[in-house]
């Protein structure tokens, strides 16, 4: 066997793929409903690396792999989640600030039950943070910041496992309760309404007096007259039809303002007014929020946006919400003039998997470098965030940003998880061939004992402060919470869980997208501290 680890450290572009391909043909294997992802390829990287080093062989890929794949990983989350982010920041500060605090008292006990009672290396304590938390990026701050990120991946690779399973437990407590949920989201859908009002009003004046208003997308004079794309400025006769969108609880609101549901649908009508579904192509639309957008659309064409699909969501158009490449906007606007608005957004699937090398490659490079700046910390201790952590707040600032100038910095979403997902994959091989080497150590001189518990101890202490304090201090349902723990612990293999027992409830995302990217930035911070320390 050692001429086929001899090979596979002479080769590690082979080796790194190799690994990928074979981990990932594990981590879909599903027992119950679970499979362990993306980690199967750091498990079987360090069963290989090991195994390699018991025939006499170091079989290691180079770290430049490892830091490569998770400098792409880091940015492409930041980049897709940069707008829910900044919105979250000033939606949800309390939340937030909680799951800080929470992070600070889990690494606290870090320190001091690993310093005092297992007697730990600051790596050893970092790396097994990181895996108590189950944060990949965390354990790559960790083992920079600390310089012996073998002994991190170690203290990550013997924590990671009961990180799954402790917060799927916490996951499973808090769907325990969702019968009881007061927030269940209502779904977005439509509503014909005849105008009972005889007072004339402007339509932008009623759409003031509601809290959340509803988008108007349709007027008709009469049964038999011409149908026109709605806005603001109209003035509401008696007899009009209108076409709203909205929640049902909107629509209802709307409807007492206006008049009453109508049978006669303005959507079958398509002589005057098509809808259709467009693919954002083109990059000069972009960065441009659905306000600026519906401006050129109507003057150029008599036409506007009222919905926009991201992914795998449905919304409405939003007027501050902002366009990216590849999302999939549906148009309501004049029959005739429907291909040339399809030719302004492109309409390609190009959009979808344009990779923006500029961006990408100008992201990337500044994240690099502000990653290597030095922080000062009271004492005269410093340390640096590491590539992982800059890139993550430059792709989360492009990512807000979505344009400047010409230049487009908002990849599409699909490209943002394919480079994501590859990046992690690269980075997890590297960094299982790297722990591999010293993880039999561990194992024979007792110390994946203390690693172990210390992991149980972390975990268990995370999940149940988020559980207690998200339920019980803002009194958050437990759909929601399942997914908020989810995006706590950014561990995939959770969130996927609470889908599945719930039917994919919206809410499980919005929990998951609330804290996502704070507990992503929090854990990388912690763990560069912790490993400096």
């Amino acid at each position: 066997m050692s001429v086929v680890f001899e090979y596979l450290a002479h080769y590690p572009i082979f080796y790194a793929f190799l690994l990928v391909g074979i981990g990932m043909a594990f981590g879909r294997i599903k027992v119950k409903g679970i499979s362990l992802g993306a980690a199967a390829v750091l498990f079987l990287a360090i069963a290989i690396a090991a195994w390699g080093k018991a025939c006499g062989v170091e079989a290691v890929l180079p770290p430049v792999v490892g830091t490569l794949g998770l400098v792409l990983f880091t940015f492409a989350i930041g980049n897709n989640s940069g707008p829910s982010f900044f919105s979250n920041v000033r939606k949800s500060l309390g939340p937030m600030a909680a799951l800080i605090g929470v992070y600070i008292v889990v690494a606290i006990v870090a320190l001091l039950v690993g310093n005092n009672v297992f007697h730990m290396s600051a790596a050893q304590i970092a790396g097994t943070f990181a895996g108590a938390t189950t944060n990949t990026p965390a354990l790559a701050a960790a083992g920079e910041a600390s310089g012996d990120p073998a002994a991190a991946t170690v203290g990550y690779s013997i924590s990671y496992l009961f990180g799954v399973l402790g917060m799927l437990v916490a996951a499973i407590a808090a769907l325990g309760h969702s019968a009881s949920d007061t927030d269940k989201p209502e779904q977005v859908t439509h509503m014909n309404l005849r105008v009972d009002r005889e007072d004339l009003p402007r339509l932008g004046d009623l759409l003031k007096l509601m809290n959340n208003p509803v988008e108007v997308s349709r007027i008709r004079r009469g049964e038999q007259g011409p149908i026109w794309v709605a806005t603001a400025n109209d003035v509401i006769e008696k007899g009009d039809l209108l076409t709203a969108l909205g929640t049902e609880k909107q629509l209802k609101e709307f409807m007492a303002l206006v008049g009453h549901k109508s049978s006669h649908s303005l959507r079958a009508n398509r002589k005057f007014l098509d809808f259709r579904r467009i693919t954002v192509s083109e990059p000069k639309i972009a960065g441009k929020t659905i306000a600026e957008l519906d401006a050129v659309l109507f003057e150029r064409f008599g036409a506007i946006c009222a919905r926009l699909r991201r992914g795998d969501v449905d919304m409405l158009a939003a007027p501050d919400l902002m366009v990216e490449m590849g999302d999939r906007i549906r148009v309501v606007g004049p029959t005739a003039k429907m291909k040339e608005i399809s030719h302004y957004f492109g309409d390609s699937s190009k959009g979808l998997t344009d990779i923006n090398p500029v961006t990408l490659g100008v992201g990337m490079a500044l994240g690099v470098l502000l990653g290597e700046c030095k922080i000062l910390l009271p004492g005269g201790v410093s340390f640096s965030m590491g590539a992982a952590a800059g890139a993550l707040i430059v792709g989360l600032v492009f990512g807000r940003i979505g344009r400047i100038g010409k230049q487009v910095t908002a990849l599409p979403n699909t490209t943002n998880a394919v480079i994501s997902e590859l990046g992690l994959l690269l980075f997890l091989a590297q960094a299982g061939t790297n722990a591999g080497m010293q993880i039999a150590a561990a194992f024979t001189t007792g110390e994946w004992v203390g690693i172990l518990l210390l992991g149980i101890i972390l975990t268990t202490v995370e999940a149940a402060a988020l559980y207690f304090v998200m339920r019980y201090g803002f009194h958050m349902g437990g759909t929601k919470l399942s997914g908020l723990l989810a995006g706590a612990q950014t561990q995939p293999a959770v969130l996927a869980f609470a889908n599945g027992r719930t039917n994919s409830d919206p809410r499980v995302a919005l929990g998951y997208a609330l804290v996502y990217p704070l507990a992503m930035i929090g854990k990388i911070l912690v763990g560069a501290v912790l490993g400096s320390l």
